[in-house]
């Protein structure tokens, strides 16, 4: 499946709830969204469907998000059944992690890949402060049983100004001791994140090259296959370092990816909010040939890029640009 620009898109990303045990202050507000009915949401029975649609579009890899994916009841059996649907190469899963000790195994048994976990700090009270739960022991005790699993593990890290800096290179040292690849990301400024400040990409290389040495850029192999990242080797590192920077080196022209919404939206582009309502066809009746079409002439429409970086007004503030997205992270799924 190609879209107008002719990038083929072949990974799905799936969120399974719009809630959340953190409040992670770049990502929801404090006092949290309004939820979704749980009449609204897609069951697993009409995601395996959905999956298996566009699977014989071309989709191969289906990563399963949130809110906290976790936070739903049951997800390996989800898992274990999108693993059944021909066609699918890999599942993956973006977590928190503080669920994650306690359901690891199963989940690797059911047929999960990979896990990324989300950590910008190690120390208990940053953590505290920017997730507004005291659960970091919690975060590593899930990095530690995925390992034991044999789950590949990712640890996405989002530099922000005045929180976590001084901690980058700290984090970093896991990668130094563990067989993970650490993250680093730019923060994307939509909903609550447009309230804090991100730190470019080669500004984090720059840190960590102070701090470790020259970096090897990766190339070759399957260093880049499946993601945005780019990734290097610092020396004594067991496992690598990767930048993903959709602000000051956008990767929209190889962009391969749309996203599954919990209640069942189509979305072509994180930043759009154009799409469409896969639910309401698929419920009203639709046969799979006439789901596969829509959702083959919807992905010709993707956009070519986002529009992050905006212009700002004579007045300061940032313009709003028609169709943007106006959810909140939590709301569309990360």
């Amino acid at each position: 499946m190609r879209d107008g620009y002719g990038r083929e898109i072949n990974y799905l990303r799936v969120s399974l709830t719009d809630k959340c045990n953190l409040r992670c202050k770049y990502c929801m507000p404090e006092a949290g969204v309004d939820p979704l009915r749980h009449e609204d949401i897609l069951t697993y029975e009409e995601i395996e469907r959905i999956v298996g649609i566009m699977a014989g579009l071309g989709v191969k890899k289906v990563r399963l998000t949130g809110g906290e994916p976790m936070v739903r009841k049951d997800a390996a059996v989800l898992v274990r059944k999108l693993r059944a649907v021909s066609g699918i190469r890999e599942i993956a899963m973006t977590t928190n992690g503080v669920l994650l000790s306690a359901n690891a195994r199963r989940l690797k048994e059911a047929g999960l890949d990979s896990v990324n976990v989300s950590l910008d700090t190690l120390s208990p009270e940053t953590f505290a402060d920017m997730t507004g739960r005291d659960a970091l022991s919690d975060v590593k005790s899930g990095i530690r049983a995925a390992l034991l699993e044999g789950l590949s593990c990712k640890i996405n890290v989002v530099p922000v100004e005045g929180r976590n800096i001084g901690e980058l290179s700290e984090i970093a040292r896991i990668a130094q001791k563990e067989p993970v690849d650490v993250r680093f990301i730019e923060l994307m400024p939509l909903g609550c994140g447009k309230l804090f400040r991100g730190m470019p990409a080669d500004k984090v290389l720059c840190l960590l090259e102070n701090c470790f040495g020259k970096a090897e850029k990766l190339t070759g192999g399957d260093v880049t296959v499946g993601g945005p990242a780019v990734y290097y080797a610092f020396p004594g590192f067991t496992g690598r370092i990767g930048l993903i920077s959709p602000l000051s080196r956008p990767f929209c022209d190889t962009c391969n990816r749309l996203r599954l919404t919990a209640d069942g939206f189509l979305k072509l582009c994180l930043q759009s909010a154009e799409g469409i309502n896969v639910k309401e066809y698929l419920r009203n009746g639709a046969a799979d040939a006439e789901l596969a079409s829509m959702i083959e002439k919807a992905v010709s429409g993707k956009p070519a890029a986002h529009h992050f970086l905006q212009q700002e007004t004579a007045a300061g503030e940032e313009e709003h640009i028609s169709g943007e997205e106006m959810r909140k992270m939590v709301q569309i799924g990360g």
